[in-house]
């Protein structure tokens, strides 16, 4: 392909756009009036815009010229495989687009996905980190003595030492299993039946799980949300943690039973939760977690560090060389393992 046309369907800053555009020999297409506002820096989703007719006929023209888009149609995700007929691949902006990908059966042509797994490892694993520190060393506690004006010295917990379970060994899960061996924990990584992996501990297959989680004191999910990932901390599951462990959720909330969860939380078998990812989400009002004392809610956004989309574009522009030059691409899309 010389000369492709590339749609940027996201908003991103204007020297990004430049990069993309001084990369190869290219058309970039671009007009971020016609997409969502950002709601925050990095933001992929945004607010909705409401296009006149012409602003209308204009995004459908671009989608119909696009060979290759950064991130999916806003519009009509449904429509892509006919609204952009041209179109031969799509870099995502996320690292989970399997549900996305199946709700709009996007995997059902001839389209390339490729998603950005790899880019949130490091801001991933770095909540990993905090969130088990945040209960460990009493952070709740410490907060609640200081607005009360308590001075009492104490013996806090300590995070060396402690056994950790990392469910999930892709980018992210390898991170959090790197940093927490650097802090001392011992880890032990879950992985898919037949899989190989390289982290510094064990592991085993997702087929053992009930035989670790009895001395699992730090419980991490990172892995993708697939049929056999759904409720696979199930209430039994939950009930297998050992007493005092803390939950960290960076998957998907459907990868734990979350109301088997939230009694645990509640009757204090479990010390904590650090939770980035709920089965419904915006977290309703209603929900208990907001008002736990050893819940830590982050709105599914520990992923979202402040360089994301500088990373996003240095991913794009390494796939579009590959792309160009008939090499593999980096994090294609598998359907039959949804991710």
């Amino acid at each position: 392909m010389s000369h492709p046309k590339i749609l940027i369907s996201t908003y991103l800053e204007p020297e990004y756009v430049q990069q993309i555009a001084a990369a190869v020999a290219c058309e970039v297409l671009y007009e971020p009036e016609l997409l969502p506002v950002n709601r925050y820096g990095n933001d992929h989703g945004g607010i909705r815009p409401v296009l006149t007719p012409e602003q209308d006929a204009r995004w459908s023209s671009m989608l119909a010229a696009a060979d290759i888009a950064f991130d999916f149609d806003w519009r009509a995700p449904a429509e892509l495989l006919t609204s952009a007929p041209n179109l031969r691949w799509v870099q995502a902006t996320s690292a989970g687009i399997g549900g996305f990908v199946q709700r709009y059966r996007l995997d059902a042509g001839e389209l390339i996905l490729t998603t950005a797994a790899g880019t949130h490892a490091a801001p991933l694993a770095e909540f990993a980190v905090a969130g088990a520190m945040h209960f460990v060393k009493d952070v709740p506690g410490l907060l609640s003595a200081q607005r009360g004006h308590q001075w009492e010295r104490h013996v806090s917990g300590q995070l060396s030492g402690r056994r950790a379970t990392v469910v999930g060994l892709g980018s992210i899960g390898r991170r959090v299993a790197e940093l927490y061996s650097m802090l001392g924990v011992r880890v032990t990584g879950v992985g898919r039946p037949g899989g190989t992996y390289d982290i510094p501990g064990p592991v085993i297959s997702t087929d053992d799980l009930d035989a670790v989680l009895p001395d699992t004191e730090i419980l991490v999910l990172a892995c993708p949300l697939t049929p056999e990932t759904d409720n696979l901390i199930n209430a039994e599951r939950v009930g297998l943690l050992p007493a005092g462990a803390i939950v960290v959720n960076i998957a998907r909330g459907q990868v734990i039973d979350e109301p088997a969860l939230t009694a645990a939380l509640t009757s204090g078998h479990l010390s904590g939760a650090a939770l980035d990812v709920f089965a419904v989400e915006p977290l309703p009002g209603a929900s208990p977690l907001w008002d736990l004392p050893n819940v830590l809610v982050s709105p599914h956004s520990a992923s979202t560090a402040a360089d994301e989309n500088a990373v996003l574009t240095d991913l794009f522009i390494d796939n579009l060389h590959r792309y160009l030059a008939g090499e593999p691409l980096r994090n294609v899309y598998r359907a039959d393992r949804g991710y």
